[in-house]
């Protein structure tokens, strides 16, 4: 299922939500320009490395990638689906929030996923990068605002539009998330390369979180 937008229409320009895809685009497109060795370079400096963190866990340099890691992609594919789905569930999320809040959550659920990955596989030599773990906070977050919410979703085998009601819609990608990271620790690696265990409390860190950021005149779920 290709998730294409949902009913749900934002109220204002969402800064914060248009703010995070254009420096993840930006960071892409800088790494791709940079020579062979350069961009191997930025990725190994900058990419959240668990078994590096352990070595350094006592130096605060080694936090760093933590962060940069949500702002750096592997490839153009990844880009695109991770920066569809923070422009698809972003933009409500951020209204319900404001600007300012809604990046300190974007920033704090990221952390919690990359902290997830880490005690999932703390002697991992794969370097880490993508936005998905920050994402699915957002996502954890939409799960609980819009319980009312229908993703319109392309089917594209057939091919076919429904509306896909929100909360069934993640529940299903939390579902799958989380067998794929039970199959990854029963066989002791990374299915796909994937951190599973980042989306997974990525978006358990919104579920449980998101109260605490949304402002006072709260938009009601319909």
């Amino acid at each position: 299922m290709l998730p294409l937008r949902d009913t749900i229409p934002s109220r204002r320009i969402s800064i914060a939500t248009w703010l995070i895809i254009i420096i993840n685009v930006l960071v892409f497109f800088h790494q791709i320009t940079l020579p062979d060795e350069e961009a191997l370079n930025m990725i190994y400096e900058y990419a959240f490395i668990p078994s590096r963190f352990v070595r350094g866990i006592f130096n605060p340099r080694s936090y760093i990638p933590l962060f940069t890691s949500m702002f750096m992609h592997g490839s153009f594919l990844h880009l695109v689906s991770n920066m569809w789905s923070l422009w698809l569930f972003g933009d409500n999320v951020e209204d319900n929030m404001g600007p300012f809040r809604f990046i300190l959550f974007y920033i704090l659920t990221g952390l919690i996923a990359g902290f997830a990955h880490f005690i999932s596989s703390p002697m991992s030599n794969i370097p880490t990068v993508g936005a998905s773990g920050a994402i699915a906070g957002i996502m954890g977050a939409y799960f609980m605002m819009f319980p009312h919410s229908r993703i319109v979703t392309l089917i594209p085998i057939i091919p076919f539009f429904i509306r896909v009601p929100a909360p069934i819609f993640l529940f299903i990608w939390f579902v799958a998330q989380l067998r794929s990271g039970i199959m990854s620790g029963i066989h002791g690696n990374a299915i796909g390369g994937v951190a599973w265990w980042a989306h997974i409390f990525g978006f358990l860190g919104g579920v449980f979180l998101y109260k605490k950021f949304i402002k006072n005149r709260y938009r009601r779920p319909y």
